[in-house]
């Protein structure tokens, strides 16, 4: 009665994931999809702890579970209340981290099962069953500690390029170095699986090792504008390995679990990249973004810029027919969308009809200003997507930038040379008038100078973004 218990309730808790995961896809929804998903892992985690038994032996050590569900939930209570929008795709990346981590220690746990199951023969590996189905559960325990690992060492080298603590780091050759370090990975777990050799465990620690060092070459040379592709990469890889967790252990809410976050994170790969108009392929060989990009393109001038004062933006954006806003990590780090909001309720109030642009790797991570901005309570429907945006802009009076760089870059359809060629980008310059506020005009997070803010249409209103948006609302009010 009790199996079939703990059967029923990993089944509620699978179809929570899976309704979770669709109440996700539209802001609206996503909070409320997020609880959904969270209390079916509830019933899952606490099903699992007081019904599952095995051999009749039930899980016990409820010390230790419950301390360090405990501790857990204290330090991601603390740390998801504390964190400030600026800084969420790095806590993103390090959470992903932790769930590699996770599963690669079910792989070292398993596979030390494994080993000393004969203390004779601790490198033999057989547990009394036919060979096929011990290779076929080593296999899984390998799969498991190969992609963990790599998750969890290359999530935590995005996390620390995310806040800054770590550069961008390239070697000549760097790819190449890559490729025959995972080539020899994969080359010791064939013969690992294979030939099940009297030396395993030493040659499964090496695998562990190797695969970690792999992990933070991986992502030591990719940056800027291709963080977003690498965070929803290195999601897809902690789906895969929670997904051997579940394959181990016969878990079928584990396994669903593990399918539907690789399967999510492949598919928002695919589509940041189609987004950027470039392969997957591209991304981890290209280095976009990379130092050595940013230092031939930082100094480079290709003509002079013009300002506007507030008191002119005020009176342009009081009497526009309408007005796109464009938001940018800049936005971000100023806090300003509270600010943004309350702009955009003021020119509403005097007839003028206000939206946003939404391009999909805006920000550093997928999504990034969806959130930001519904936090603000800023209502969907006003946030238009890049296609649907570029349609608009042609009969829009002005276009307000704020913190956007990358995304608005003629040099994405004009210049052969440049490493963000290609990309497809908000077409701003359509409207009739482009103002784009900046702290200064140093680059974007891709290191490259922007054509936008040399061309006619396009003014520069310099400032911290908060500060320029009450002052903006402030004249406003006078006019």
């Amino acid at each position: 009665m009790e199996l079939n218990l703990l059967t029923f309730l990993y089944l509620i808790a699978s179809v929570t994931f899976i309704v979770g995961l669709k109440m996700l896809s539209h802001p609206a929804s996503a909070r409320s999809g997020n609880l959904v998903a969270a209390i079916g892992m509830t019933l899952a985690i606490f099903g699992t702890i007081f019904l599952y038994e095995e051999d009749g032996v039930r899980l016990g050590n409820y010390t230790w579970i419950f301390g360090g569900i405990l501790i857990g939930t204290v330090v991601g209570t603390l740390a998801a209340k504390r964190v400030k929008m600026t800084a969420m795709p790095e806590m993103v990346s390090l959470f992903n981290g932790m769930g590699g981590a996770c599963a690669a220690l079910i792989s070292l746990v398993e596979f030390d099962h494994l080993a000393h199951v004969d203390p004779e023969m601790a490198g033999v590996l057989l547990m009394g069953g036919a060979e096929s189905a011990i290779k076929g559960f080593l296999l899984i325990i390998v799969l498991g500690l190969i992609i963990g690992s790599v998750s969890f060492a290359g999530s935590i080298i995005a996390w620390g390029k995310l806040n800054g603590s770590i550069k961008d780091f390239s070697f000549k050759g760097q790819h190449i170095f890559n490729i025959l370090l995972l080539a020899v990975i994969v080359a010791l777990a064939t013969y690992l699986i294979v030939l099940l050799p009297a030396n395993a465990v030493i040659i499964f620690y090496t695998i562990f090792f190797l695969s970690l060092l792999y992990g933070v070459f991986f992502v030591f040379p990719i940056g800027g504008a291709d963080m977003p592709v690498v965070i929803s990469l290195l999601n897809s890889f902690t789906g895969v390995a929670a997904a051997c967790g579940g394959f181990l252990y016969d878990n079928k809410v584990m396994l669903t679990g593990g399918i539907l976050v690789g399967a999510a994170g492949t598919l928002l790969t695919i589509l940041m990249c189609k987004a950027m108009n470039r392969s997957l392929t591209n991304v981890l060989i290209g280095s976009f973004g990379g130092s050595a990009t940013a230092g031939a393109s930082a100094g480079s001038t290709v003509g002079t810029h013009k300002e506007i004062s507030l008191s002119d933006t005020a009176v342009l954006m009081s009497y526009a027919s309408k007005v796109y806003i464009v938001p940018g990590y800049g936005l971000a780090v100023a806090q300003a969308q509270h600010a943004c909001h309350e702009l955009e309720k003021l020119l509403e109030s005097k007839g003028v009809d206000v939206k946003y642009a939404i391009h999909p790797v805006a920000g550093r991570m997928p999504g990034h200003m969806n959130v930001l901005l519904a936090e603000a309570d800023v209502p969907y429907e006003k946030l238009l997507e890049m296609e649907q945006a570029n349609d608009e802009f042609s009969t829009t009076d002005v276009v307000l930038i704020l913190g956007a760089n990358d995304v608005v870059n003629p040099a994405a359809k004009s210049d052969p040379a440049s490493p963000i060629y290609g990309m497809p980008i908000l077409d701003v310059e359509l409207a009739k008038h482009v103002i784009v506020n900046k702290r200064s005009m140093k680059p974007g997070y891709a290191g490259i100078e922007n054509e936008l803010f040399f061309r006619p249409k396009t003014s520069m209103l310099f400032g911290d973004a908060k500060k320029v948006l009450q002052d903006l609302v402030a004249e406003i009010k006078n006019l």
